[in-house]
């Protein structure tokens, strides 16, 4: 559960925060459609064996949540402020990485899942292992992170880009 003392400014690209935005607004609009089958499914008897009712309790819980997380995302949002390109590993960047005993460099964009839904790239979240690891690295810094199998891995920043999708 997200509480607004613990809430970060996420960056969004306008294209992000639009399609969002009308997700937020589609949600509200079908508030009613939601409580109409409530209702409707309660009509119909006996609560505890009505798995209709229990369906659509389920759905607009659901429904809710996502339309108060899409709130307070889009109600903290930076919209189309792109990062400073400095090399430095933070929210809204490409970062390019080569792992201890890879040859090979990964890239992958450091934000929340909305903002990079579209695009061809993985995206990890600030928060994962690997996103608090690198956050504030500079280009060419080393940092180590804890795998969920308890191993360390060292990842190494080689380039950090304002992502442009």
């Amino acid at each position: 559960m997200v509480t607004v003392s613990d809430t970060q400014v996420t960056w969004l690209t306008q294209e992000a925060y639009n399609r969002l935005k009308a997700e937020l607004d589609e949600l509200v609009e079908n508030r009613p459609v939601i409580a109409a089958k409530i209702n409707d499914s309660r009509e119909e008897g006996d609560l505890k064996e009505n798995g209709g009712y229990h369906a659509a309790r389920e759905e607009q819980g659901q429904q809710e949540a996502r339309i108060r997380h899409l709130q307070e995302l889009l109600r903290n949002a930076k919209v189309g402020e792109a990062p400073a390109n400095d090399g430095l590993a933070e929210p809204g960047k490409v970062l390019t990485v080569k792992y201890e005993g890879d040859d090979e460099t990964e890239k992958f964009l450091l934000a929340t899942r909305e903002e990079g839904a579209e695009g061809e790239l993985e995206v990890y979240s600030p928060e994962s292992p690997i996103g608090k690891a690198l956050l504030g690295a500079k280009e060419g810094e080393t940092r180590s992170y804890e795998l969920p199998n308890g191993n360390t891995q060292k990842v190494t920043l080689i380039k950090a880009v304002p992502y442009t999708g």
